[in-house]
């Protein structure tokens, strides 16, 4: 089903394209909480600090071809919001072939850089023998990754964020079903986790593909399509390579952090692998919404509607507020239930290790909240740069606060916590001057 979001009410159009793009991505985060939990229940602590490490890495990496993928899904909605199929036909077949070359060319790349980008993180000895078995095969999935958050992107652009769904929920349950079969039935530890994950990422990749092709014929390129076009592509490529830069800064600027984590050891580590999903599923919904909101400016941006635009943001901002003070509430109270989940309760210097971080972050989670929606916005207007100087802003503050706090013996590990909503809410800042600037001297819309 395809949703034009520049008509009827904003507050239900806006919510129900919403709702399944936010039930998708928690979804996803199902991946890796059953790695997580499969491995830190049955393998160690050192096989969840692996896994944990290499969860963010994995983010890093595919941040850059799901920062062009999202770029160019901006691009599709503004040839979609201004009803212009024969642009949106050329943009397709260009930003396919373009990011999947990409994408092509950074797998080949990793399998022999592998050893060192475990140095390079700073992986404790006796935790790395787990962390490159894990990676190795995960690697082999890239390419799963890319088509699935192709085609999703394409989808939820045109206003379908059913379809991404319910190809996600298949492939979550097999994920799970797989992990439990190859870590606790065959006993393949690290690796079974991982190839339980690769093979379910093809499954929705392949599926989603071929619904692609079958259900949305209007859109699929045709011949005369297929062809080198400077102007789409410069349209299309501004988009796609700041968003790329913007995401790729921001999960390098969590990598770094990443390795400083690893520099205090495992039980750190692990501490912050748990804790990190639970935080990562607590605020994912705001993210998904905020994309959503993206999707919705943009086509509203093509349309030329204005106003249209100005009341989705007061209902976006209303949104946000209450979801993330809820949300947070909850996440500061269960802190120590939620790490229980994923760590025995005998590792009690494990627990405490997450629950700090847990209670820290989600107490301000307006803060990523509302970041979230300045992304969005800043891509939907063709002004994808300013996304980048908040990320900037966000992680350079978050990096540098980090490394500068922790090493304070009375502050420790508490240090890198405590700079993280340091970082969103000096962003939010510098987005809202942003705004407020561009607005009055450009007049956006």
């Amino acid at each position: 089903m395809n949703r034009d979001l520049t008509e009827g009410n904003i507050n239900r159009r806006l919510l129900e394209f919403a709702l399944p793009l936010m039930a998708g991505n928690l979804l996803q985060q199902f991946y890796n909480i059953a790695d997580t939990w499969v491995v830190g229940r049955f393998l160690g602590p050192k096989a969840l600090a692996a896994v944990g490490s290499s969860y963010t890495l994995m983010v890093f990496l595919t941040s850059v071809f799901s920062g062009l993928c999202m770029g160019s899904g901006v691009a599709f909605s503004i040839y979609f919001g201004k009803k212009d199929f024969e642009r949106l036909k050329s943009a397709i077949f260009l930003s396919f072939s373009f990011i999947g070359a990409v994408t092509f060319v950074l797998n080949v790349l990793l399998f022999p850089g592998l050893d060192g980008i475990i140095r390079l993180l700073r992986v404790p000895d006796d935790t790395a023998p787990f962390m490159k078995t894990y990676l190795f095969i995960i690697f082999m999935g890239i390419a799963a990754s890319f088509l699935y958050n192709y085609f999703a992107c394409l989808l939820r652009a045109v206003g379908n964020s059913l379809a991404p769904l319910f190809f996600l929920g298949v492939s979550v349950v097999l994920n799970v079903a797989l992990d439990l079969v190859f870590v606790l039935v065959f006993e393949w530890k690290v690796g079974g986790a991982a190839i339980a994950t690769v093979m379910s990422q093809f499954v929705s990749a392949a599926g989603i593909l071929v619904y692609t092709l079958v259900k949305f014929r209007d859109i699929r390129p045709q011949k005369r399509h297929m062809h080198w076009n400077k102007k789409i592509f410069g349209e299309m490529i501004s988009l796609s390579f700041l968003t790329c830069i913007q995401q790729s800064v921001m999960n390098l600027g969590i990598l770094m952090v990443q390795g400083l984590i690893n520099s205090f050891g495992s039980v750190v580590m692990a501490g912050y692998a748990a804790a990190v999903k639970i935080d990562s599923f607590a605020y994912m919904p705001v993210q998904d919404f905020g994309n959503a909101f993206s999707t919705f400016i943009a086509q509203n941006y093509g349309a030329g509607k204005g106003e249209r635009i100005k009341k989705g943001i007061r209902s976006a901002s209303l949104v946000v507020i209450v979801f993330c003070v809820l949300v947070g509430a909850i996440v500061c109270i269960l802190a120590n239930p939620l790490m229980k989940i994923f760590i025995d309760a005998a590792d009690a210097d494990i627990i405490a290790a997450g629950a700090g971080y847990l209670r820290m972050v989600a107490s301000c989670y307006i803060g990523i909240g509302f970041l979230f929606l300045f992304y969005g916005l800043y891509r939907a207007v063709h002004r994808p740069g300013f996304s980048v100087v908040l990320t900037v802003i966000s992680l350079g503050t978050r990096v540098m606060l980090a490394y500068f706090l922790s090493a304070i013996p009375e502050i420790n590990v508490k240090g890198i916590w405590v700079a993280i909503p340091i970082g969103w809410f000096l962003a939010d800042l510098t987005g809202a001057i942003g705004f407020f600037y561009l607005n009055r001297r450009k007049k956006l819309f």
